[in-house]
């Protein structure tokens, strides 16, 4: 078991993002954006001064936190097709030259003004992330999905479908606790009054799960128009993510894979403040954020 994080919610720059991860203890950083840009959209020249600097800091990347066929991407659309594979296609190049073996990658876009169980959405996505992770497959890469505003993620269910219906050792789950906290429950339907339970979606995905994102928030309303509820993000263990109980089980289980920290506060920012202050708000939310989550570990394992 080790350590992880979205590390760009600690510094914008990788100089940053490296001495978080190193005042935490850790060796490893799940990397999306550098600077605000997406590791697979950089520059090349930028891209290759920001692997430089993780090799000669003795930092890694285990995990590429990717925007492919994430929720910014239509499914039935196929220019937003065209346009995620491309982005895979350098992730995968990036991702040789770094060594890291699993990608961050969703279900596309969720439908929320649609049936459930959409036909035409389930067909589009059904044959798109399986081309994705065929990609992957060749490559040796996990694709590793994430329950959040996508197909997979509007219930355990459409999880589940998601699995029976793309087929490769390669396609396994990344399971974000704090994501269900967010999200509708369409589990039995087309309504949008219900939000998921955390444990419950574990429960049922469990044993596909190949990583774990750490998040954790408290539910205070619905938003239909986004799909995304309001929410305030909490630290581990302070929100209805389930955090202790599915961290325990996962332990219990034998679990020895990474958890990475996604705090998601946005609390840390004040308006009135400068821009400075801001940014020191937030590297010390997210160191915080990891020591308290590895002392909830500590507990649990006592």
């Amino acid at each position: 078991m080790y350590y992880t994080g979205f590390a760009d919610e600690a510094a914008a720059g990788i100089t940053g993002q490296i001495k978080a991860t190193k005042e935490l203890g850790w060796k490893w950083i799940e990397s999306r954006n550098i600077d605000g840009v997406n590791l697979h959209d950089l520059p090349e020249e930028k891209f290759e001064a920001v692997a430089a600097e993780l090799e000669a800091s003795g930092v890694g990347v285990n995990c590429f936190g990717s925007a492919v066929a994430n929720w910014g991407w239509d499914p039935i659309k196929e220019e937003d097709f065209k346009a995620t594979t491309e982005q895979l296609k350098r992730a995968l190049v990036r991702m040789k030259k770094l060594n890291c073996k699993m990608i961050r990658a969703m279900s596309f876009k969720a439908q929320w003004n649609r049936p459930a169980w959409d036909a035409e959405v389930e067909a589009h996505v059904f044959r798109k992330v399986q081309f994705l992770v065929d990609m992957c497959e060749e490559a040796g890469v996990y694709f590793l999905h994430e329950n959040c505003n996508n197909y997979g993620g509007m219930s355990w269910k459409h999880t589940l479908k998601l699995l029976d219906n793309v087929k490769s050792p390669y396609f396994k789950l990344v399971f974000d606790t704090g994501n269900p906290v967010l999200n509708f429950d369409r589990s039995e339907g087309d309504g949008l009054d219900k939000v998921q339970s955390a444990w419950e979606f574990y429960s049922n995905v469990k044993e596909f799960i190949h990583y774990v994102h750490i998040k954790d928030a408290i539910f205070l309303g619905v938003n239909p128009e986004s799909g995304f509820n309001k929410a305030e993000f909490t630290f581990p263990g302070e929100g209805q993510g389930d955090v202790v109980r599915i961290v325990a089980d996962l332990l219990k289980n034998g679990y020895d894979g990474g958890f990475s920290m996604e705090p998601h506060m946005k609390n840390v920012f004040h308006e009135s403040v400068g821009s400075d202050q801001r940014a020191q708000e937030k590297y010390d939310n997210y160191v915080e954020y990891g020591r308290r989550f590895m002392k909830l570990v500590e507990t649990i394992t006592k």
